[in-house]
């Protein structure tokens, strides 16, 4: 368990990390799900969920940098989940000495936390080993294959796949958005008047 220190240290670098990856992380979750159910639900042309993935894969970099982009990204989103599920039990005990019966950003962050932390993190080790494996690694086809089967939940079938995909995206978006408003980034700053009265 850690003590109050290291629990200290864990919350300012998941506050430092969390601002620079909010965009890069929102564009994979939003054209994960977007290409998941535009190929599963909507019969989406190829060639309109190609664009998807060049968003998502990093692509648009050019070919050397799509394995740097999904590293930088996945591994970030690993040290995301890391550092929260660290601030987890701390987080916990401390709302338990508070009352909790008020439902606020901190406290929807902090429930949704231990439910999306495994499948974020199978979601961002998986992506990572798939593409640096077929970039860099020479891993065989069915290597690969397997790991795009744990990361986009192919084992739950046809029918849960996409559901899967979307619940893990909208966790990771969720968990975004709480997670930036509780930085302080888009409160609005107060002026000089308003701090006289």
């Amino acid at each position: 368990m850690l003590n109050n220190n290291q629990s200290r240290e864990f919350r300012k670098l998941h506050r430092k990390i969390a601002p620079i990856l909010f965009i890069p992380l929102l564009l994979s979750a939003l054209t994960g799900i977007g290409y998941r159910l535009g190929r599963s639900w909507f019969s989406m042309p190829k060639d309109t969920a190609e664009i998807f993935l060049v968003i998502h894969q990093g692509t648009f970099l050019g070919k050397p940098l799509e394995p740097v982009y999904v590293s930088l990204v996945g591994l970030g989103l690993v040290g995301l989940v890391i550092t929260g599920f660290g601030m987890i039990r701390k987080t916990q005990q401390s709302r338990s000495k508070k009352a909790q019966s008020k439902l606020n950003v901190r406290t929807i962050h902090s429930m949704i936390a231990p439910i999306i932390f495994i499948p974020l993190l199978i979601s961002a080790i998986t992506g990572i080993a798939y593409r640096v494996g077929g970039s860099w690694l020479g891993l065989p086809k069915e290597q690969r294959k397997l790991l795009m089967t744990i990361h986009q939940g192919s084992y739950f079938g046809d029918f849960g796949k996409p559901i899967y995909v979307l619940l893990v995206g909208l966790g990771l978006i969720a968990m975004l958005f709480t997670g930036i408003s509780m930085t302080g980034i888009f409160r609005k700053s107060r002026s000089p008047v308003e701090d006289k009265q």
